[in-house]
């Protein structure tokens, strides 16, 4: 594969990193085994006007856990929840006016209710917020302000800050551009296991940019990424083996993340393995599509229930 097609691939990585919205710092959606009894009492509760039960039955109403999806009673529930002072009740408010979700679309309620919500320390909101601000939703873009909540959040631990504040530098979005910055944030979020930080981080590492180039460390965090389900960075990964760069030359290892990929609902990695197939055997075929059936299962999954977090929306939607 030609080195200008993996740089493609990874520049669309890039853009993607930075984009769209966020409601929780990877707050779990718990499922116990007699969810229908504990719905139930759930509701119990929030009838009697317990906000953190009002929160949580919100909370179902947004992933359609025990309950069908419904916006516009996860937004009822999260206005009681809020009205009782919980701040994060705020944030998923914030994230339903800013996208329209069972609410009119309100950019300035939206950024009310972020502010509120950063403003009492929560990471998510201060996120959140530092999105409007760069993006000029609700207020008057201000990439000083964005920068300073970004950090905020950044420092405290929230990764997709850390991948924004990154994005910033690498792009110099109102900031001076700054690689080796950029390289560092993306670092810390992807010590933290997040695939987005990974990926970008495994870009750098290919380009030199910011750090040395290493092509055996951009592999080694890909693999990271791949391994979380992130069908992008499986095609990337596919590329470094097809092309022996950082790890040994494997068109059986190449073919086997490309079908993982496409197993994943990524499109373009029918057209790489239909590229491929054609310089492989049969047999060797077989060998990468039965390791890719071994690798899917083994493979840690990203989340499934519905996390409203900020990460930029204005470069490329996602698939």
């Amino acid at each position: 594969m030609p080195l200008l097609k993996f740089f493609f691939a990874m520049l669309l990585t890039t853009v993607w990193c930075f984009t769209e919205a966020q409601v929780s710092n990877r707050e779990p959606v718990a499922v116990p085994e007699n969810l229908g009894s504990e719905v139930a009492n759930i509701r119990d509760q929030a009838a009697r006007g317990d906000a953190v039960a009002e929160y949580r039955l919100g909370r179902l109403y947004l992933t359609g856990t025990g309950v069908t999806s419904d916006y516009k009673e996860a937004a009822k529930y999260l206005h009681a929840a809020d009205e009782q002072g919980l701040i994060k009740a705020k944030v998923v408010l914030g994230y339903l006016y800013e996208n329209g979700k069972g609410v009119p679309r309100d950019y300035r309620r939206a950024f009310e209710y972020y502010a509120s919500a950063a403003r009492q320390g929560d990471l998510t909101a201060a996120n959140n917020l530092a999105v409007m601000y760069e993006y000029g939703r609700g207020v008057h873009k201000d990439v000083r302000q964005a920068v300073y909540w970004y950090r905020q959040a950044a420092e405290r631990g929230s990764v997709v800050a850390q991948c924004n504040l990154g994005t910033l530098y690498f792009r110099g979005r109102g900031v001076e551009q700054d690689y080796a910055q950029a390289a560092d944030w993306f670092r810390k979020a992807a010590e933290s296991g997040h695939a987005p930080g990974e990926q970008m981080l495994a870009w750098m590492y290919f380009t030199g940019k910011g750090v040395p180039q290493d092509y055996a460390l951009t592999a080694h965090w890909l693999q990271l990424a791949a391994r979380s389900s992130d069908t992008r960075a499986q095609i990337d990964l596919g590329s470094l083996y097809e092309q022996g760069k950082g790890v040994p030359l494997d068109y059986v290892a190449a073919y086997m993340w490309y079908e993982t990929a496409e197993s994943g609902g990524n499109r373009r990695a029918r057209e790489e393995l239909k590229r491929l197939s054609r310089l492989m055997t049969e047999q060797q075929i077989s060998r990468a599509t039965a390791a890719a059936s071994e690798l899917s299962a083994s493979m840690r999954k990203g989340e499934s229930v519905e996390e409203p977090q900020s990460i930029g929306i204005a470069f490329m939607p996602q698939p």
